[in-house]
Parts: structure tokens; sequence; C-alpha cells
């Protein structure tokens, strides 16, 4: 008989917790349901956010080729976003800029610029008369926020009074008859914007890249090669739609023009 021998041999019982099952960390059930009904709201306020950046509309443009000069008529659907209302609310000034060049253009070269025009319109919000005061600006060019010179003055009782005027320019003379060459091709570029570069520095840093403050629109017209008569702007028509509602133009043509507006 074979004898067998027995080896007893013990192994020291790990400390280790058990591993967790597959999958790891699990979220409860009501912080999974709440998860549910919070994203589609978050992405209907993201989508909202993203509708407040659209540019302003432009409802009507027209450039009129006269014996004086080219004159250009636009008409905006213009709004602010909250972020813009709530600092003019708080006594921020803000700046308005149109901007219009006159280009030549060159079959040999690029289009060369011949004419242009600016115009600076500042808005603020009063708080003693809860009224909106819209000025403009007499020589924007080259000057700041503090430096610009304004010749004329108008009071609204609404913000979006004082904007229907901000988006608009009526015979708004960009060129003299002198600028533009009678047997060349000419186009106009204009752009209205909101000029963050004339908010006070601590603003400046905070909207830096933010939709809602990209307040801008850009076009391209041509100019017509002969003078247009049948089209020219009609002020019996304008002073028409003043009488029914509408609101006047600050500083249309060339001189100060509309009820309460006051050289300063």
């Amino acid at each position: 008989m074979c004898r067998v021998g027995t080896t007893v041999s013990s192994t020291r019982a790990s400390t280790r917790p058990a591993a967790e099952p597959a999958g790891g960390w699990r979220m409860p059930a009501n912080a999974r349901r709440w998860c549910a009904w919070l994203l589609p709201w978050l992405l209907l306020l993201a989508l909202a956010g993203w509708a407040r950046a659209e540019q302003p509309q432009v409802l009507h443009q027209q450039l009129h080729r006269g014996p004086d000069g080219l004159q250009l008529t636009v008409r905006l659907d213009l709004t602010a976003t909250h972020a813009v209302e709530d600092v003019l609310l708080r006594g921020v000034p803000l700046y308005f800029v149109w901007q219009a060049d006159v280009y030549r253009q060159r079959w040999y070269w690029r289009a060369k610029r011949v004419a242009g025009a600016q115009r600076t319109l500042r808005l603020a919000y009063q708080p003693l008369t809860r009224r909106w005061r819209l000025s403009l600006a007499t020589n924007p060019a080259g000057g700041t926020g503090g430096s610009l010179q304004y010749a004329l003055h108008q009071n609204f009782d609404s913000l979006a009074d004082a904007l229907a005027v901000i988006g608009r320019v009526t015979r708004w003379r960009v060129a003299d008859s002198t600028d533009l060459e009678p047997d060349a091709r000419h186009r106009v570029e204009w752009q209205m914007q909101l000029d963050l570069s004339l908010l006070p520095r601590p603003f400046q840093i905070g909207v830096a890249n933010q939709p809602a403050w990209d307040l801008s629109v850009t076009r391209r017209l041509r100019v017509p090669d002969t003078l247009s008569d049948g089209d020219a702007p009609n002020p019996a028509a304008d002073a028409a739609g003043d009488a029914n509602g509408a609101l006047p133009d600050l500083g249309a043509a060339d001189a100060p023009s509309g009820p309460g507006a006051r050289p300063e």
C-alpha cells in the first residue's frame, strides 16, 4: 500500500474590495429622468440664443444717380437683443455706424475707392425722463466716442422707435457727380454695424466674440450707368409715410430735417 503525503498550506485572505460590476457607476433613476427632462429645454435655449444673433434684415435698398451725385436709401428691420437692451438701461451709450464706399472697377487691377461717406449715431437711455436720445455725429471720421461732435438730436418714447430711425437712411449722399466717371462701372459697398470699439473698455472685454452683440449687415449695389430719373426717391411719399405714423429719418439728405430734430 502506497503512503500518501499531505502538505498543509495557508494563504492570507485579500483585503481588497470586490471588483465593481461591468459598466461602472450608474446614475440613479431619478437623476436620469431629470436630465431627460432638462436636455430639451437646454437645446431650445441654445437655439434661441443663435436666433438672437441673426443679422438685421434688409427691407429696402436703392441707389439713385442724379445730377448732384449718388444717393443711397436703405431701410432695415433692426432689433436689439436682451443683452444690448440691458446695457442701454444701465446708462451705457451705444454707437451705430453707417459706412458707404464707392469703388470704380478696373479690369487690369482691383477696384479703386473713389468716394465714401460715414455717419455715427449715438443711442442713450435717460432714466429721469425714461426716454431714448439719439444723436447724429457730424465728423465721425477718425473720431472716438468722446470726441465726436453732434449736430442733431432726437428723443423717442420707446427703444423700438429709436432703432427704426437708426436702421434707415434716406437720400444719403455717398458720392458727388465728379467722383463718378461717365464711361466706367462703379459699385457701392455699404455697412451698418454696432461699433463695439466705442464702448467703455470694460464692456469691450466682456462682449468680445459674443453673438448677441454682432449687430451688423453688409451689402453691395451696382451704380446705375446713367442718371436714374424714374426711380428717384419721392419726398412727397416720404412725407405721407411720416403722416401715417412712420418716423422721420435722422439727418436725411445733406441737412438736418424732420420733426423733433434741432441743431446743437
